[in-house]
């Protein structure tokens, strides 16, 4: 039998799992848990953290996954980077594996791509967008501009059709004097157009399922 990855997610996420099913070698399995969440919000992110989170990490752990991803990119900047480490040390301790943060997973791409000032893409609120850059900005990346579409129902982010999300962000970018481009969150259909977004404007881009799976699957490699 092959190796169990765990997928911790917003209930309301329709988007990463079909990503990695998408993108994983046929030898890892994915076992997904689930923590409510209807409103994008900080206030809808901060009671999943605190009542949720804990319920699906405790029902992950009797998978005896080798591996657990945090799937949500912008839960895991909403407390800052000190937190995140501390959502991902609890996560290994619980589940007794590595645990994989999809906002550092993100930070540790855009560096390994040469990425050093970024625009950034999302579909989230301004309160949430803050949280992101801060994530970005407190690792020494530079965020030239931060934009969203201002979606606050997580189900309804992953009906951005693609061709909308190209063409957001190239209508974001213009005029940036950038090295790159991160589009954030897991339940958005970034990871989907990330080749067209390179052709299209000849910068490298990272997507929080792309950047997280990544991770994973090299941490699985060494598990």
């Amino acid at each position: 039998m092959g190796k169990r990855l765990g997928l911790i997610i917003p209930s309301s996420n329709s988007v990463m799992e079909v990503d990695f099913y998408k993108n994983m070698p046929p030898d890892i399995s994915l076992h997904v848990a689930r923590m409510y969440l209807q409103d994008t919000t900080v206030a809808g992110e901060e009671k999943m953290l605190n009542i949720h989170f804990p319920r699906a990490l405790k029902d992950l752990a009797t998978v005896i996954p080798h591996a657990v991803v945090f799937g949500c990119t912008s839960a895991g900047a909403l407390r800052g980077n000190a937190y995140d480490q501390e959502l991902c040390r609890r996560i290994g301790e619980v589940a007794n594996c590595h645990a994989v943060s999809t906002i550092a997973s993100a930070r540790d791409a855009m560096k390994g791509r040469g990425i050093k000032r970024a625009v950034v893409v999302t579909p989230y609120i301004d309160s949430l967008n803050e949280r992101i850059k801060a994530s970005l900005e407190a690792d020494s990346l530079e965020v030239a501009l931060i934009a969203g579409l201002g979606i606050d129902y997580n189900f309804a982010i992953a009906d951005v059709k693609p061709d909308k999300i190209i063409s957001f962000v190239v209508k974001t970018i213009a005029g940036q004097k950038i090295d790159g481009i991160f589009i954030s969150c897991t339940n958005f259909r970034g990871m989907e157009v990330r080749g067209r977004i390179e052709q299209l404007t000849g910068l490298p881009v990272v997507t929080s399922n792309q950047a997280v799976l990544e991770h994973a699957l090299k941490v699985l490699g060494q598990a």
